[in-house]
């Protein structure tokens, strides 16, 4: 992209990549090596504890925050290559863009869907048939290739859930 990132997504890419090398795993146990060598020259005494104690939680505790700012631009690149890929493929049904955006409870109902069609192909494998196919997955409303208009029961995000119902077996 052309836009110039943030500071703090340069620094967090930067700091990323640096603490995924094998170089900042040695450094790391370089460090408790030295403070457990260096144990009996301070006597193991508590602050000689609290040093380690306190290093680590502060590490630990920046980069979970590195960590989810990581995993989030992740997640939202791959989400976003895969709904292209949705969009682009002919016969997909759009209405399965976003779908991270459902509530749990429509979600379950996509993936019931799902897992009964996948029985389906199993039983079509069984009886020695062929598992491919495009069967429909039923939904509230035609999907948005035949209508283009805002469906009428939607979820709170505008989004349609199936049906509780099962979807009849292709012959």
């Amino acid at each position: 992209m052309t836009g110039k990132s943030s500071i703090y997504t340069r620094a967090a890419r930067w700091i990323a990549q640096l603490s995924g090398r094998p170089i900042t795993f040695l450094l790391a146990v370089a460090t408790v090596v030295v403070w457990m060598v260096s144990g009996p020259v301070f006597g193991f005494s508590d602050t000689w504890q609290l040093v380690i104690n306190t290093g680590t939680t502060i590490v630990t505790f920046l980069m979970v925050f590195l960590i989810q700012n990581t995993q989030n631009r992740d997640t939202t690149a791959m989400q976003l290559k895969l709904d292209e890929l949705i969009r682009a493929t002919r016969g997909a049904h759009l209405s399965l863009l976003d779908l991270e955006e459902l509530e749990e409870r429509e979600l379950a109902a996509f993936v019931r869907q799902y897992e009964e069609l996948a029985a389906l192909g199993r039983k079509q494998l069984e009886r020695g048939r062929p598992d491919t196919g495009t069967p429909e997955v039923v939904s509230q409303t035609a999907p948005p290739e035949k209508s283009l208009s805002r469906p009428s029961k939607a979820s709170a995000k505008g989004r349609t859930a199936p049906r509780a119902e099962k979807p009849e077996p292709a012959g």
